[in-house]
């Protein structure tokens, strides 16, 4: 039984940053992959990237690639997503996903069944 908490969400105007954070508690028994995930209102609900176990393997869409970066800190059950130069189309809750089933120290987008979220962060991008 897992839990998953984001947060790190606001407000911010184009152009600027933000850091959201994943923190993962519960009965451990190996680390997991773990994704990142947002929705915009009226669409659908997309995978933006993934980590490995390890961290040693990430993977992006191609809407935040080269402007997003995730990482990992498994001392501290912690993910990240450091987000720069956002744009309006950004907008979206952002939520954090956990696979407890991944198998080796990859991911692929698309790639893992996702069993545990967590509520949501908004991401609001506006001038």
């Amino acid at each position: 039984q897992l839990q998953v908490v984001e947060s790190g969400g606001g407000l911010v105007q184009p152009g600027g940053s933000l850091r959201l954070s994943c923190k993962v508690s519960g009965d451990y028994l190996d680390y997991y992959t773990i994704g990142w995930f947002r929705q915009a209102p009226g669409k659908e609900r997309e995978e933006l990237s993934c980590i490995s176990k390890s961290g040693k393997g990430t993977q992006y869409v191609a809407s935040v690639n080269g402007r997003f970066t995730i990482s990992r800190d498994n001392a501290k059950d912690t993910v990240y997503l450091q987000m720069n130069g956002l744009r309006p189309e950004d907008t979206a809750v952002y939520y954090c996903a956990v696979s407890p089933t991944t198998l080796y120290d990859v991911c692929e987008l698309s790639g893992s069944q996702y069993g545990y979220w967590g509520q949501g962060t908004q991401v609001t991008v506006s001038s």
